[in-house]
């Protein structure tokens, strides 16, 4: 097993940034957070999803509660590199994610190929009874994105990440093959998620208010589907009255 938090329970909160207000933001944030250890990191995605893509069509109607179903690697991929098949849910705003690790050849045979599972472990048997219950879930989409993470420097359940190059593609969805594909952000725009546990520290909502940096409706693999689809993109920003109040729900939030 790996050093990664294998259970997370959080609220993340999503914003668009330009390229100023990611250089103002972040000479703020030194007060708080620190670059995390692994510094600047590539991560891939395969999205998992059925033939009709139910599960993010589900997902952009907005319902209370909804899942996905992703395989993720850090870096450069081979058969030997640490992997983690994780089932992300969000309930009433606040996300939950499980995930088990294990070589990267061992967990896309098992979601591929019909293998076998990763461990034996509750985790595991959460994830082979969320493929049962969809039926005929495949491999529907690569997503890779540069991050930046910083951790709090008292808290260290407090994240804010920082994507960019942000690509999709659905060509042969493997993550040992590195095909690069769309972009989903604009030139000079960076997506950043800040992870809470328990509250937002109320300066760092004061300085997100004078940056106008508001919260966003944001999916990454939604953007993509969309994207495919030629339907409408999934992008909502608040207006500033709403995004007040909604940032000050999160940080009355325990």
């Amino acid at each position: 097993m790996s050093e990664y938090i294998e259970v997370f329970e959080r609220t993340e909160i999503k914003y668009l940034l330009s390229h100023e207000q990611l250089i103002k933001l972040q000479e703020f944030l030194v007060n708080y957070a620190r670059i995390d250890d692994y510094g600047k990191t590539r991560i891939h995605n395969i999205y998992f999803d059925t033939p009709d893509y139910k599960l993010i069509r589900t997902s952009l109607d907005k319902p209370v509660y909804k899942e996905k179903l992703r395989l993720r690697t850090y870096g450069d991929t081979n058969d030997f590199t640490n992997s983690f098949i994780e089932i992300k849910k969000k309930y009433k705003g606040i996300v939950y994610k499980r995930r088990v690790s294990g070589t990267y050849k061992k967990a896309y045979d098992y979601l591929v190929k019909d293998g076998h599972p990763l461990d034996d472990s509750q985790i595991s048997r959460e994830i082979e009874s969320f493929r049962n219950m969809y039926g005929e879930l495949r491999p529907v989409m690569n997503i890779s994105y540069d991050r930046i993470a910083m951790v709090g420097i008292d808290d260290p359940n407090f994240r804010v990440t920082f994507d960019t190059n942000i690509q999709w593609t659905t060509d042969k969805p493997d993550l040992r093959r590195e095909t690069g594909g769309r972009q989903i952000l604009k030139d000079g725009e960076y997506l950043m998620e800040i992870k809470v546990a328990n509250s937002m520290p109320m300066s760092l909502a004061r300085r997100l208010s004078e940056l106008r940096i508001f919260p966003t409706s944001f999916s990454k693999y939604g953007r993509a589907y969309t994207d495919m689809t030629g339907t409408k993109g999934m992008v909502y920003s608040m207006e500033p009255d709403m995004a007040s109040r909604y940032e000050r729900e999160v940080i009355a939030y325990a």
